[in-house]
């Protein structure tokens, strides 16, 4: 609520409030987190990121470029804690589709059926088919 409402920085959604979607996933010192599991207090000194660090409409990131190239989104509710999760996978060097799948867990799509979300993560990862 305080990242959208009192910082007005919106890409982050809320989804549940019980830390199941995955909408709300915002890094918390390099870490991602559902931020709906987390007290304001408890960011206080630590640096908080969320997808409006990540890229802009004239300069996108190489993750926001793969989703536009496999159409990785439909109705966009999700997608910023997805690109959140996709940039943690990259610095845990995942490496296959079976692992990006068991990495999104926490990430509930309504829309897609997860098969552009995978194919935009595998390029974004350079993982061939």
């Amino acid at each position: 609520d305080f990242i959208r409402n009192n910082l007005n920085l919106t890409g982050t959604h809320i989804g549940c409030d019980t830390s199941q979607c995955g909408s709300c996933i915002v890094f918390l010192n390099k870490k991602s987190i559902k931020s709906c599991s987390i007290l304001l207090a408890q960011c206080n000194g630590k640096n908080v990121e969320t997808i409006e660090n990540i890229g802009s409409q004239d300069k996108m990131n190489n993750v926001q470029l793969a989703f536009k190239n496999n159409h990785g989104l439909q109705c966009g509710f999700c997608t910023p804690g997805i690109i959140m999760t996709a940039l943690e996978m990259k610095e845990k060097n995942v490496s296959n589709e079976k692992n990006i799948r068991k990495f999104l867990d926490g990430n509930l799509c309504r829309c897609t059926g997860y098969q552009n979300i995978v194919k935009s993560i595998s390029e974004f990862l350079g993982i061939k088919d």
